[in-house]
């Protein structure tokens, strides 16, 4: 423990626009992830109004192959905006970010349908989705970079925890407007006008966060720094190990996310028999659960460092990861148990992991150090593994995929076992 005593005077003192920082980042990222996420959500029932077709499940994999579409234009995103972001700030970026997601589901929102103006319709949707992706991507990197860089470095953890905080805000927002529209319109309804609803609050809700970012400072690190002129080249020649570092943080943290959130409640409702209402609302409270350890895990990390709790994280995963989903059955209780052991365990990674990825390099490259390799692996691993496992599943293989899972833990595990420690230092020292 002798490690992290400092002396706190010598660290950024926190103050009332600090505390607006926190807020600025969380509530703009929860915009992010809530424009993100209601396009599956609702996808449902806007998919015949730009796919129409005889066959709904066609329509359906139609529009999903757009979200697919917009999910691997997360690295390109990771890689322009993070460079545009080292360049030019994080406030900057942010503003970028944010407004790039808005106009996105603004144009979902006011789209005519394709028996209006016909293959314009997909097209608009397409080009929607791209620029969605092209945001996230970029957003992440952005958003870790500027709250680690403003936090006092006792306190980067706890910062850094309002990531995937707002993450989940805008998650469970989606999925509580959409429980609301559902309950209150037709199915006919939701299929004429209710689905452009979401899109259009989301394009609004971008306006407000906006607005808030405009009201926060940018951080100083970027003002002093020189800027680089071939920022990947200087990454790959003089960071090798380091971008390294975030592809093999990242290949359990991706499939923790993707396994727990969305595949779980699918597995127990199509092979295990759950009622649909069983499965989700045992992923719903888990989500909550999720989302409020997140500050409580990022002020334990600044108290005891970040290895230990990551080191918990996927030695956890790599031994029970295969027996809990095995053992789980279609009742409430072993979903619910399930559910928590995954997002509970994941939230001791993502409650720190932006201040763990902002650690690793140094202001000039941070933000695309962060955004390319994570955001590609995201892409590669995030963009396949519903689909993998819905596919092994049908044919009765999802185990080949389960020690897939767990050949990634073991190589995330490793990482942060020779991962140096950096709790409570400067990121100017790192």
């Amino acid at each position: 423990m002798d490690e992290f005593n400092r002396d706190e005077s010598a660290s950024k003192p926190e103050t009332v626009s600090q505390r607006k920082v926190i807020i600025a980042g969380s509530i703009g990222n929860a915009v992010e992830w809530f424009d993100w996420t209601i396009y599956a959500t609702f996808a449902l029932y806007f998919s015949k109004q730009f796919f129409p077709s005889d066959n709904p499940t066609a329509a359906l994999l139609a529009t999903f192959a757009i979200f697919a579409v917009g999910f691997f234009m997360r690295p390109l995103g990771g890689i322009v905006i993070g460079i545009f972001s080292d360049r030019y700030g994080r406030k900057a970026a942010l503003s970028v970010t944010i407004i790039m997601m808005a106009v996105g589901s603004l144009m979902i929102g006011l789209s005519p349908t394709y028996s209006t103006i016909g293959i314009v319709a997909p097209i608009i949707l397409v080009l929607a989705r791209l620029l969605q992706g092209l945001s996230l991507g970029g957003e992440f990197a952005s958003a870790a970079t500027y709250l680690s860089e403003m936090a006092p470095d006792h306190r980067r953890g706890l910062y850094s925890s309002f990531i995937f905080f707002s993450s989940a805000i805008g998650i469970l927002a989606a999925s509580g407007l959409a429980w609301i529209l559902t309950s209150s319109l037709s199915k006919i309804e939701m299929s004429e006008y209710g689905w452009r609803i979401p899109f259009i609050i989301g394009a609004v809700g971008g306006l407000v966060g906006l607005w808030i970012r405009k009201s926060v400072p940018d951080s100083e690190l970027t003002e002093h720094k020189p800027k680089v002129k071939n920022p990947i080249f200087k990454l790959l020649k003089n960071y090798p190990r380091e971008t390294r570092r975030i592809v093999g943080i990242s290949i359990l943290t991706t499939f923790a996310f993707y396994v727990f959130v969305i595949y779980v409640p699918t597995y127990a409702i199509n092979t295990l028999g759950a009622d649909p209402k069983t499965a989700f609302a045992a992923n719903t409270i888990s989500m909550v659960l999720f989302m409020l350890c997140q500050p409580l895990f990022g002020m334990l990390s600044d108290k005891i460092g970040r290895k230990p709790q990551l080191i918990v994280f996927a030695v956890g995963y790599l031994l029970f990861f295969y027996p809990v989903i095995k053992w789980m059955d279609g009742s409430f209780s072993s979903i619910l148990l399930a559910e928590m052991f995954g997002l509970l365990l994941y939230a001791l990674y993502t409650s720190i992991g932006p201040a763990v990825m902002s650690e690793q390099f140094p202001t000039e490259v941070r933000a695309v150090g962060i955004g390319a390799p994570y955001n590609l692996v995201v892409a590669l691993l995030g963009g396949t593994t519903p689909y993998m496992l819905t596919w092994l599943q049908s044919i009765g293989k999802q185990d080949y995929f389960y020690f897939i899972i767990l050949v990634g833990a073991l190589i995330t595990l490793i990482t942060f076992i020779k991962m140096p420690e950096t709790a409570g230092k400067k990121l100017e020292d790192i």
